[in-house]
């Protein structure tokens, strides 16, 4: 991995002193940095932005780095905070941070690049490519096969949602036996459980299966491949998919931590599942993807793929899913990106097609996706986007005595593990624990049994018997949902 550094700050500074100006993108960094906005504003209550760093502390989020990208120039590049919770080492534009999932659109590239080299068909079966290993064929195969299209848009049918990566103290597995989910993989098998081209889930194991399909077809070693065919291309020059991260950059890389701002044991996990999870960047690098994202789908530049390939690419699939990074918007407020989440990491990467806007934001911390969804709603506000909003919602007012019968604690067994959820009774509302991580989390109410949280926009509701007694809770975090037993 390379670290050639483009020194934003002196080149904004330099313009300031000779121009007399300044640059009004640089005007508006602290407008941003103090109105974060939670993701949901109760009716009634005064709109009031909030300071960076104040959240930082809140979420217990050691550091953050963000880039800006206008007019189809990276405008500024700023760190916040420190590279972990035990260091005075400051998070610049230098630091580097796990890209977790925004590794697949960024692996999405040289995928569709040997298409149109003409040594992957985007639609034909995977098995005509893989050595030493294939998908296994059985009933959802039959007439529907596994392709690249549907590996890259996850609606390929296969298992495996993600990975947990391998601490410092783990065995690594190789990608056979990861793809096997035999030891030392901590991941299941990776096969198609549901036919191809039938319905969207989200795969990692799919893109860890094209990690192996890529490397069959060029001959090359991931990391290498990543390098040659796109990071170099595009100036990538902080980013690369070797791992573990080697020594040498150890230095510049900052540390994840926990929900409860506990550091991750041997500082951060190791991933093999490369092209799902496994590229280490910086905010700065994410948006040179974005730009040359942009600048092919205008037309105007074909270093990695041609306007029609990367048309093709944004073109939404299922669950407006494109061939790599998700997809949104339309007409001039059309957006690409992707979010990611290892141990102790957050990220999210979201422009524009058309205005020549976009953001990057890392963080070290599994708090981080909330405080990044606050400082994407500022930067909504400052530039006037119609994406990213906070949504208003109006709560009842409940007695003691309705909220209390609400409290005790609620457990989901999961993979063998009870997870536990306790809940009290503050001022108005709940508080909610969970007792496995100490993440904490308020609760307002909409109904004597519908409560949300502002922070990140989940929603909670109480079930009842037939004797109006309390049973369960069911969590819903996006498309995702949880039911809780009360004990």
């Amino acid at each position: 991995m390379r670290h050639t550094y483009i020194i934003f700050a002196a080149i904004a500074i330099l313009l300031t002193s000779c121009t007399g100006k300044e640059d009004p993108d640089i005007a508006l960094i602290e407008t941003i940095e103090n109105n974060l906005l939670p993701n949901i504003l109760i009716e009634g209550e005064g709109i009031e932005g909030m300071n960076i760093h104040e959240r930082m502390k809140h979420y217990q989020v050691p550091g953050v780095s963000i880039a800006f990208l206008n007019m189809g120039k990276i405008v500024w590049a700023k760190g916040y905070g420190y590279t972990s919770s035990d260091s005075l080492l400051p998070v610049d534009e230098h630091t580097l941070f796990q890209a977790a999932s925004i590794s697949k659109p960024v692996a999405a590239l040289a995928a569709l690049a040997l298409v149109e080299e003409g040594k992957i068909g985007l639609d034909e079966d995977v098995n005509l490519y893989l050595k030493g290993w294939q998908v296994e064929e059985n009933e959802f195969t039959a007439e529907e096969k596994v392709t690249l299209r549907r590996i890259l848009s996850h609606s390929a049918g296969l298992t495996v949602h993600g990975f947990g990566g391998y601490a410092s103290d783990e065995e690594v597995p190789d990608i056979i036996s990861i793809l096997n989910g035999e030891e030392p993989a901590n991941s299941g098998r990776i096969f198609p459980d549901t036919t191809p081209g039938v319905q969207y889930r989200y795969s990692g194991g799919g893109y860890t299966l094209m990690q192996k399909m890529l490397c069959d077809v060029s001959g090359k070693a991931f990391p290498e491949l990543m390098e040659e065919v796109v990071l170099s291309k595009i100036g990538m020059e902080s980013s690369g998919y070797q791992q573990p991260l080697p020594e040498n950059s150890w230095n510049v890389a900052a540390r994840g931590h926990r929900a409860n701002g506990e550091m991750v044991e041997g500082r951060w996990h190791t991933y093999p599942e490369m092209a799902a999870a496994g590229m280490w960047t910086t905010p700065t690098d994410l948006l040179k993807y974005a730009m040359e994202v942009q600048k092919s789908y205008a037309g105007e530049s074909n270093l990695i793929l041609s306007r029609e390939m990367t048309h093709e690419m944004l073109t939404p699939q299922l669950n407006n899913h494109g061939i790599g990074p998700g997809v949104g918007g339309s007409g001039d407020s059309i957006t690409f990106g992707h979010g990611g989440g290892n141990e102790g990491f957050r990220c999210n990467l979201r422009a524009f097609t058309k205005l020549g806007q976009g953001v990057a934001i890392m963080t070290n911390s599994d708090r981080g996706g909330e405080l990044m969804s606050e400082i994407l709603r500022s930067f909504s506000k400052v530039y006037n986007w119609d994406r990213y909003k906070p949504e208003v919602k109006t709560i009842v007012s409940l007695d003691d005595e309705e909220l209390s019968k609400l409290t005790g604690q609620y457990s989901w067994t999961f993979q063998g593990q009870d997870l536990i959820v306790e809940i009290t009774v503050e001022e108005n509302h709940i508080e909610g624990v969970q007792l496995w991580n100490d993440f904490s989390f308020e609760m307002h109410p909409e109904s004597a049994t519908r409560f949300f949280n502002k922070d990140d926009g989940a929603e909670f509701e109480f079930l009842l018997d037939e004797n109006n007694v309390v049973t369960g809770i069911t969590i819903y975090e996006g498309s995702q949902e949880y039911f809780f037993e009360k004990n």
